[in-house]
């Protein structure tokens, strides 16, 4: 059984004229990381590999969650080839991964996230939202060979400050 925890990078900040790569987080997008990242703690797999996309946000979010689930920051891998906001290609990325880990974090980007949930979970949703939280799981042994899974766990900031 494989297990994969999805994470959109929490919310960018536009006010500065900057290469997209290099856009870090807003005010909201901090806070938003803290308050998702707060509440996963249960739905995490007990060992797993942390990647996460190259880009200032994505980075700046899996810190955040790094920091709040006491997760050594050097462990984290910074793949560029998850800098994608197509599913095809973070789908391919994903079926790259070693079978030696059962479970895997990604922090990525949308499209790319969204399109895959509905791609590879049981359920649709319409949006993954900046900061937003899908865990599947396959059944299968083989990342390569991962078909349709289960959405266990969704967890959006809109879900938590109602």
């Amino acid at each position: 059984m494989k297990n994969l925890v999805l994470i959109r990078h929490a919310k960018s900040n536009w006010d500065i004229p900057l290469n997209d790569i290099d856009r870090p987080l807003s005010k909201r997008g901090i806070g938003d990381a803290h308050i998702t990242s707060h509440h996963i703690d249960s739905y995490l797999p007990k060992t797993f590999i942390v990647w996460s996309s190259p880009a200032r946000r994505a980075k700046e979010t899996a810190m955040i969650y790094a920091q709040n689930l006491a997760i050594p920051l050097e462990t984290i891998i910074y793949k560029d080839d998850l800098y994608t906001f197509d599913e095809k290609g973070l789908e391919q990325a994903i079926k790259n991964c070693e079978n030696k880990y059962d479970s895997l974090i990604l922090f990525g980007h949308n499209g790319a996230i969204t399109d895959f949930v509905n791609k590879f979970g049981d359920r649709y949703i319409d949006n993954v939202p900046t900061s937003g939280v899908v865990s599947l799981t396959f059944e299968e042994n083989d990342w390569s060979a991962i078909r349709k899974g289960k959405i266990k766990d969704a967890v959006f900031p809109s879900h938590l400050k109602s």
